[in-house]
């Protein structure tokens, strides 16, 4: 009895310990405001998990954006742009995550060498380097191809209630409120900028920044000639919509054109050689050779 009273007294002593160590960690750690914004009212951008990441590593976040350095913090920051902040990815949560993950890759990594598994030690080190990254390229590459399909049917709508007769930001504000998705998100923070008393020549320059497409540096180069030339804008939109459609065209026909080696390499090298074992294997069941006749002696 005693014993067991002993055990339930230590176990209680020990759950209490961990909530009152989290409680004074939590309290120690100072949140930068727009990771303690994104926690306080953007709890349903991010999974539980983040959010846990982002808490575990706030507080070494500055240490690695410093080792970092301004350069590639000023890069790092440019691509969580391009990426539309995914899961509202910050700057400093983006830091706190690289801290995570490499603590965990190199000590994983370690375990993995005490035990002689190198191949599994590799692994836990690329986890910690690049887990992040991964996802970051991921949210880049997804957001700009939705970005490059969206675009021509945005601006054939947007020629259209320009020429019934609206003013041309006027019409951006209205057709970003019929779309959803990261073009619409864009679209709506160029017109704050504005608001805000940003040209609007400054507001698209900051458009074709935050976006590493081709496509959207087309628009707004396009867009920017228009203007100074005085072309109509309804024209100069339905002529942006169909350039945009030809590059689609071409560019998938040059998909299509490179995938062909690929597919015939495919081929030759694993499902005709593949092919050829199973109908010889099946001629020679099918015809119930005796095989040992070729082993004896």
């Amino acid at each position: 009895m005693t014993t067991a009273l002993l055990l339930a007294l230590a176990m209680g002593l020990c759950v209490f310990g961990a909530f009152h160590g989290v409680r004074m960690y939590r309290a120690d750690a100072k949140l930068p405001a727009d990771l303690a914004l994104a926690l306080e009212i953007g709890a349903t951008r991010t999974t539980a998990v983040g959010s846990l990441v982002d808490r575990l590593g706030i507080r070494w976040a500055p240490t690695v954006l410093r080792l970092m350095g301004p350069k590639r913090v000023d890069r790092k920051r440019k691509q969580i742009d391009m990426a539309g902040n995914p899961h509202g990815l910050t700057l400093d949560r983006y830091a706190a995550r690289r801290a995570v993950y490499g603590f965990l890759g190199a000590f994983g990594a370690l375990a993995m060498l005490m035990r002689g598994q190198l191949v599994l030690a590799l692994l836990m080190v690329a986890f910690g380097l690049f887990w992040i990254e991964v996802g970051l390229w991921s949210a880049i590459r997804v957001r700009r191809d939705h970005i490059e399909r969206t675009l021509p049917d945005f601006l054939d709508v947007l020629a259209v209630v320009v020429s019934a007769g609206l003013g041309f930001r006027q019409a951006l504000e209205r057709v970003a409120e019929k779309y959803d998705g990261p073009w619409a998100d864009e679209i709506r923070i160029t017109l704050r900028q504005m608001d805000m008393g940003v040209s609007r020549r400054q507001a698209f320059d900051e458009l074709r920044r935050r976006n590493d497409s081709e496509q959207v540096a087309q628009f707004v180069t396009a867009l920017q000639q228009g203007e100074e030339l005085g072309s109509p804008i309804v024209e100069t939109l339905i002529q942006i919509a169909d350039d945009m459609r030809r590059t689609d065209a071409q560019n998938a026909r040059r998909r299509a054109a490179r995938a062909v080696p690929k597919a015939t390499f495919a081929v030759t090298t694993f499902m005709l050689p593949g092919t050829l074992i199973l109908l010889i294997v099946g001629f020679v069941y099918g015809t119930d050779v005796d095989l040992d006749t070729f082993t004896a002696g």
